[in-house]
């Protein structure tokens, strides 16, 4: 089976950073990737994905990306389920590979300095080393 996806877009919210209980730095926001494809109302149609982000390059990408700021994110979709109030919950998300940081953005952390663009400095371990804490 091959699960790949690449999304590029700007950044909803800004990120939230966490820590499982093994201590792996856990960054999620959203991203919102617009279409060039127009709707039959004529308006642009714009799609949002939830990202998850794990292991090291979680804390760049919660210190460096901001709501409003762009970014280039290649990971795999999941699905993950619950149960709420007795009903059963269901989202699809990223689990990100990579995120690659855009331009400049509005961003309020744009006074700071990001890793160079291209960099390989916060590139992820492979799938198989990434300690999914759920």
């Amino acid at each position: 089976m091959f699960n790949k996806v690449i999304f590029a877009g700007n950044l909803t919210r800004d990120p939230e950073l966490r820590y499982s209980g093994q201590g792996t730095p856990i960054c999620s926001f959203g991203l919102a990737v617009n279409s060039r494809v127009k709707s039959q109302d004529g308006k642009e149609e714009v799609l949002f994905i939830d990202i998850v982000v794990f292991g090291k390059q979680a804390e760049p990408c919660s210190q460096y990306l901001s709501k409003g700021r762009p970014a280039l994110v290649e990971g795999r979709l999941r699905e993950r389920r619950w149960e709420q109030d007795g009903h059963q919950r269901s989202k699809f998300e990223v689990l990100a590979q990579t995120v690659r940081f855009l331009g400049s953005g509005g961003g309020k952390r744009q006074t700071e300095s990001a890793p160079a663009q291209g960099s390989d400095a916060y590139l992820p371990p492979p799938d198989d080393a990434i300690d999914e804490p759920f």
